[in-house]
């Protein structure tokens, strides 16, 4: 892939994935850092889920993006590419589980493919410490409380609650039925509820974030590995 130096006008982030893709593979390292400013939350989410371990996961997160930019040309869009990179994360962080001896329960199928930062309400609850105070303790029992979770029920239980995706998404993800989806999704739903009765609520979205600062250290460690100057 040609080097070329970073265009000064980037594309507009409400691009599309294949369109990024023609501008990396056209040698525009700026459409690969759109793209991981797309997909490092959602990445980390997962990452995090199967290894609980915040450096870990930056770890994982890192090299699986290497490895993605390395072989884009195995993309056959077959599924669609934030599937395949998700997928590539998922390896990457169950490859770290078997090196450091510890045995996955997460298994991908034929398909699967070669200091923490928190999201807190804006506005007016900014000016309140304790409801900042609250918010942040309950994100905590949250984070603990998914943990705690069978691996196969935890990176459903993200994928579907925290990520926010599909039944469709998280069962290509995962090769999995769709309704074998909605059952590990179910049992998870009921184990976290008995620890947390109604704690759940809508403050599970912002469980297990990457934004910010955190995210663009992440993102500019990658750019400076993958284009030097």
């Amino acid at each position: 892939m040609p080097k070329h130096e970073e265009n000064a006008t980037a594309p507009e982030p409400t691009q599309s994935d294949p369109e990024l893709l023609a501008l990396v593979r056209a040698g525009q390292p700026f459409a690969f850092r759109l793209i991981m400013r797309r997909y490092n939350r959602r990445l980390y989410r997962i990452a995090r889920g199967i290894v609980r371990d915040d450096s870990l996961a930056e770890d994982v997160l890192q090299e699986a993006y290497l490895l993605a930019f390395r072989h884009l040309d195995d993309f056959n869009g077959k599924s669609t590419f934030s599937t395949w990179l998700t997928r590539i994360v998922m390896n990457e962080a169950l490859g770290r589980l078997r090196k450091a001896g510890r045995t996955p329960e997460v298994h991908l199928g034929e398909e699967g493919l070669p200091g923490r930062v928190l999201d807190f309400p804006s506005g007016a609850a900014l000016d309140n410490p304790e409801i900042t105070m609250a918010q942040r303790q309950i994100l905590k029992l949250v984070e603990a409380a998914t943990d705690e979770l069978p691996e196969e029920f935890r990176i459903v239980f993200i994928a579907r609650v925290i990520e926010e995706m599909t039944v469709e998404e998280t069962a290509e993800l995962l090769s999995l039925k769709p309704e074998t989806v909605r059952s590990r999704l179910h049992r998870a739903r009921a184990v976290i509820r008995g620890k947390l009765d109604r704690m759940i609520g809508p403050i599970a979205v912002d469980a297990f974030p990457f934004a910010g600062w955190q995210c663009e250290q992440l993102t500019e460690r990658i750019m400076r590995q993958l284009f030097p100057r």
